[in-house]
């Protein structure tokens, strides 16, 4: 499926939790409502861009008929460990399968085995798996997300990104850890967090 764009991905996220708590899709107010927006125009441009990349149908000429596509994702890929502490270089293949047939996943969401304790203030520890989704604009992104960020010549980290004209400061959530300070194009964001797994068993 081609990718969605961050506003078209907030509205779908959006959509398909509402539908599946309510049984029936939101009126375009609603959708208003939630994505902030004074008028229709950007909900109904959002819908259609949706429509024709294959997350979503409806039926023409009737209300709240919108219907969520390949809504459930059967099992999320582990592709391998992520640093909270230093930086690691990632796997690149699948090394074990998450069954969430149960829960609602954006699609692409994957996962990565947390190593480190760089995380913890933000209840990130170690050996949890970060679920993660690719991110499409990376210059769109706002400031404090999670993210899973490559950088040039070290390997990859999980970090809040924040980003002040062409530098960006990676941050721990753990106090005895310093923020990693690069400049932009050393870095390449691979995803952010949608929700962490933690097995107690």
């Amino acid at each position: 499926m081609e990718p969605l764009t961050e506003a078209q991905q907030q509205l779908y996220d959006w959509l398909s939790e509402y539908i599946r708590q309510h049984q029936h899709s939101p009126s375009i107010r609603q959708m208003m409502q939630a994505m902030n927006l004074k008028s229709p125009a950007p909900i109904q441009s959002r819908l259609e861009h949706l429509r024709i990349k294959g997350y979503i149908e409806w039926t023409e000429g009737k209300a709240r008929t919108i219907r969520i596509l390949n809504r459930v994702q059967q099992s999320v890929p582990v592709l391998g460990a992520i640093a909270a502490g230093g930086l690691l270089e990632p796997f690149t293949d699948t090394v074990e399968q998450l069954d969430f047939s149960n829960l609602f996943l954006p699609p692409h969401t994957y996962a990565l085995r947390v190593v480190g304790d760089s995380m913890i203030e933000d209840l990130i520890t170690e050996g949890d798996l970060a679920i993660m989704r690719p991110v499409s604009e990376p210059e769109k992104l706002r400031n404090g997300t999670i993210v899973a960020a490559r950088v040039d010549g070290y390997g990859t980290t999980l970090k809040r990104f924040y980003r002040r004209g062409d530098r960006v400061t990676l941050k721990p959530a753990n106090p005895k850890y310093n923020p990693i300070e690069v400049v932009a194009t050393q870095v390449q964001v691979q995803g952010m967090l949608v929700g962490v797994w933690r097995d107690y068993n």
